[in-house]
Parts: C-alpha cells; sequence; structure tokens
C-alpha cells in the first residue's frame, strides 16, 4: 500500500469507520467534529484563529493552542500524531501530522495598511486540506507549483512526489522543475486526483492519482469556521472514506 492510501489518524480512521457503516448519518459535519475533535463547528469569532489544536502543534516553533494567531508569515508544525484546524483571513485548513507549512505574505496594499493578505502556501512536508474563495494564491511542494484560484484543494508532500486534488474550483498545476508538465483542472467535486513528480521526463510528470486520505464531513467543518459552505450537496452516496480509484 502507497503511504499516500494510509490514513495515519486513528480517530480519522474511527470516523471513517463510522461513516461507511452508518453510524453517522450522511453531511453530519457537526457530529463530526464533535466526536472527532471536541468542539462544535461554528464560524470562528473574531480574533480566533485555531479551533482545534492537539499538544503538539507549534507556530513559529511556540507551543499553539486556542488563543494562538495564525498570521501570513507565520510557520505552522505539527508532531507525527499530530492535528490543527484553523483559519487565516478567510482561508481554512486542516494541517495533518508530521506537516511543516509556510503561510506567505503578500506585498502589502499600501504602506498605511496594517493587515496583510497570504499571497501563497509551501508545505515542506506533510498534508494539508484547505479551502478558500476569491483569494488567489500560489501552492508549493518540492515537486508541484500550484495556483489557486479560490476552491477547496487536498495535497500531500515528500522530497520525491506531491499528491494533489481540486476538490472544487479551478487550479494550474505545474511540475516544479518541468514547465511542460502542466495542466488547468476545473473539478465539481473531486474529479481529477494527480500525481506531480519529478523523474516522468519533460511532459510526463502529472500523473492520475487514486483518491485518498479526505473527506466531504473534513471540507465542510472548515467551510463552517469561516462562515460558509461547501458547494454541493450530501448525497446517499456522498464520498467519505480514501477511494483507491476513480
Amino acid at each position: 500500500m502507497s503511504k499516500f492510501q494510509e490514513i495515519d489518524d486513528p480517530r480519522r480512521a474511527w470516523l471513517i469507520r463510522a461513516l461507511s457503516t452508518g453510524l453517522l448519518a450522511a453531511g453530519s459535519d457537526a457530529l463530526w467534529a464533535q466526536s472527532l475533535l471536541g468542539n462544535k463547528p461554528a464560524k470562528l469569532p473574531a480574533g480566533q484563529s485555531i479551533f482545534s489544536a492537539t499538544s503538539d502543534v507549534q507556530v513559529n516553533n511556540q507551543p499553539a493552542d486556542q488563543n494562538t494567531v495564525i498570521k501570513p508569515g507565520d510557520t505552522v508544525q505539527t508532531g507525527p500524531n499530530g492535528q490543527a484546524v484553523f483559519a487565516v483571513g478567510t482561508h481554512a485548513m486542516i494541517l495533518r501530522g508530521g506537516s511543516t507549512l509556510v503561510i506567505q505574505e503578500a506585498a502589502r496594499v499600501r504602506e498605511s495598511t496594517s493587515s496583510a493578505l497570504i499571497s501563497g502556501l509551501q508545505l515542506l512536508t506533510g498534508k494539508l486540506l484547505s479551502v478558500s474563495r476569491n483569494s488567489p494564491m500560489t501552492v508549493r511542494t518540492s515537486t508541484a507549483t500550484v495556483g489557486i484560484r479560490g476552491t477547496g484543494f487536498y495535497i500531500e508532500a515528500d522530497p520525491e512526489q506531491t499528491y494533489f486534488c481540486t476538490c472544487y474550483g479551478t487550479t494550474e498545476v505545474q511540475a516544479t522543475e518541468d514547465p511542460e508538465s502542466r495542466e488547468k483542472i476545473t473539478a465539481v467535486h473531486h474529479d481529477r486526483p494527480l500525481y506531480i513528480v519529478k523523474d516522468g521526463g519533460a511532459g510526463r510528470n502529472i500523473r492520475a492519482a487514486p483518491f485518498v486520505n479526505h473527506t466531504d464531513p473534513e471540507l465542510a467543518l472548515i467551510e463552517t469556521i469561516v462562515g460558509r459552505t461547501v458547494p454541493f450537496v450530501f448525497g446517499k452516496d456522498a464520498y467519505s472514506g480514501p477511494r483507491k480509484s476513480y
């Protein structure tokens, strides 16, 4: 089994089993969050960044808790069994265990402007689920550069390859070291997951991938903490666990 197909968090494994056996109703993101994280999902109050964080989450090398503010320019790290659910402005994210994420700061619109925007995300290693709307940015890993146009996406990064799923919206995916390997993806509901590798040869570094390691209830949760809903309707066959093919 590929490491991209493993469920590395026992709590997520329990959730997926519960969903697949009908213990939780489809679309029950409130129950999902309460059972998995201990909190009822709602839009975060002004000034709060973190919805939930385990004890081995750090922001700028300092232990994080629900009082920690995460902003552009910060680096968020999770321990092997850690997880952080948080928002930066209108962007919301789940950063899984063993991850390092750099939140890159955009140039200020005017020198007198005290706030800054996200220009991009750099996932040095690990796994990230993220949602945004009308907020273009660039996501980078060791093998991929992805233009985000305001969408939901899931990404896993290691030194040799990147897994990337456009959950909904439009993205532009390119192999970092091979401009000939490039695709524009427009997805409604996880339509074309990809691997982006570095050793496939010119024009052949983007490949079809299975659908793994993220769920619709997780997307619903992070949309909720920034006051939005997912742009699809949960059905009887709503995706609720890793898929091996598509």
